[in-house]
């Protein structure tokens, strides 16, 4: 009797490993979110069904992000609440992927002791391997970076999709070396991936019936193709070599002419990356999105200076007036980081007196926290009080709130063209979507199916939503 019920036992573990199931979680930038679509391609095929319940899982992935101190302590806390999934589930693979990753390496395995696999940006080609020595028993660890774009030939699986909007990513990596940074460190060098790929994974996502792609980079204005490597390779180059490279301006208008049907974003710039070229061909062609995310982080030369950001206050204010001469009608975002090392008073203000003369439709605001490694980690000193940084941050935020108010207020009344992404938040009755500058907008259903492109006039607002009504 004994020997048949552990032989029950046996089966039903066996059958337990047989349905593969992956619960995946990420967190941070759309980066880290097409990532994961990656990962779920290369287990699709090693037969792994995607499910949206932990508990059925035999594989959990968290996709990271180090970018802030509290990002890494929301995913240490997800950790351990998944490691009491293991205590009902004894065959549970807890598996951490991306930037934190690669950043702590083995010390989730060897000090933390809360996972079973450790994997970074670059190394997901290896899942299948890596997960089949945490089944025989071992830890498992890949956190290399690569010098060449990893994912080309990679179809990725859509994950959560609405079937409208999809990311699609163009580059890797960061050589800007800001120095409160740490994506350099964590993402590697700066590599951009073969055109062509591009084109096809485009090509297959507009046949499919996706209406808009937003291209992915940590810094999308630096893609440059001349047949692969970094970019200090195409510097070696004599000028005869550097003649048939394809850069962002070009890469967009190939997509643009090759899907007339679809909508092009892009994120994120980089101010000093980005070329009149680029102004150029969003002008050119409507099917590119006339919405640019332009982080500044600060309106103080001096701390702009600090953070290496490669520019001062005066240089980006000129590059706006550039950007609005060619497309006037173009939608701003930017990112600021307020409490940097040595920030004074007079730093702040300078900040808020650049956020008024931009009137930026929205933002993404941050007090800075220090991140390990980076020069500023090394090299500054953190010296501005929590409570001043978080007092700044409040100032920030309310004027960001009023600057948006004041953009969706100057649309009241006039007509744009949005596509249909889904079901209101706030009532079934509506639909929302989004105009060409990103801001959202929320309507009554009538006719038309999500998907659909229509054209809606403006006739109320709030600071974060337009209110509209087909026409």
């Amino acid at each position: 009797m004994l020997i048949e019920e552990k032989h029950k036992k046996k089966i039903e573990n066996e059958k337990i490993i047989f349905q593969k199931k992956l619960y995946i979680q990420s967190y941070g930038c759309a980066m880290n979110f097409s990532d994961s679509e990656v990962v779920a391609s290369i287990l699709k095929k090693e037969g792994y069904a995607i499910t949206n319940n932990s508990n059925e899982a035999n594989l959990i992935l968290i996709n990271t992000c180090s970018i802030r101190e509290k990002a890494e302590q929301t995913v240490r806390k997800r950790i351990k609440e998944f490691k009491k999934n293991k205590q009902s589930n004894r065959n549970l693979t807890i598996g951490i992927l991306g930037c934190m990753a690669e950043r702590l390496k083995s010390k989730f395995l060897e000090e933390e002791k809360l996972v079973d696999l450790v994997i970074g940006p670059d190394a997901y080609r290896d899942l299948p391997k890596l997960i089949k020595e945490t089944n025989e028993g071992r830890k498992a660890v890949n956190v290399i970076l690569s010098k060449e774009e990893t994912y080309a030939g990679i179809n990725p699986v859509r994950l959560n999709s609405n079937g409208v909007t999809a990311f699609v990513s163009i580059t890797r990596g960061c050589d800007n070396m800001c120095s409160f940074c740490v994506v350099p460190f964590t993402r590697g060098r700066e590599r951009s991936r073969d055109p062509q790929s591009i084109l096809n994974e485009i090509l297959t996502l507009n046949k499919s019936g996706y209406k808009e792609v937003t291209l992915l980079g940590q810094n999308v204005d630096s893609y440059l193709w001349f047949g692969g490597g970094a970019k200090k390779d195409f510097l070696k180059k004599n000028d005869k070599e550097r003649q048939n490279h394809i850069n962002f301006a070009k890469l967009l208008e190939m997509i643009a002419v090759n899907n007339k049907n679809m909508r092009i974003r892009f994120s994120t710039s980089n101010p000093q990356d980005m070329k009149n070229e680029v102004l150029k061909t969003i002008a050119k062609y409507h099917n590119i999105c006339n919405y640019i995310h332009l982080p500044v982080q600060s309106g103080s030369s001096k701390i702009l200076k600090l953070m290496n950001r490669g520019h001062s206050r005066e240089w980006y204010l000129e590059r706006i007036k550039t950007i609005y001469k060619h497309i006037p009608d173009c939608g701003l975002s930017s990112d600021f980081i307020t409490g940097f090392c040595d920030e004074t008073e007079e730093d702040h203000q300078l900040t808020l007196s650049l956020m008024e003369e931009v009137k930026y439709h929205f933002s993404y605001m941050f007090y800075y926290s220090e991140r390990p490694n980076t020069y500023a980690q090394r090299k500054l000193k953190d010296n501005i009080p929590e409570k001043i940084k978080k007092r700044r941050l409040q100032e920030i935020i309310d004027l960001q709130h009023k600057h948006s108010l004041h953009r969706n207020k100057m649309c009241v009344g006039k007509i744009f063209e949005v596509l249909i992404e889904g079901d209101s938040k706030k009532s079934n009755k509506e639909f929302y979507g989004r105009t060409p500058q990103n801001t959202v907008v929320v309507f009554k259903k009538l006719n038309h199916q999500i998907g659909d492109f229509v054209n809606v006039k403006i006739t109320d607002c709030t600071s974060a939503t337009l209110i509209g009504k087909t026409i």
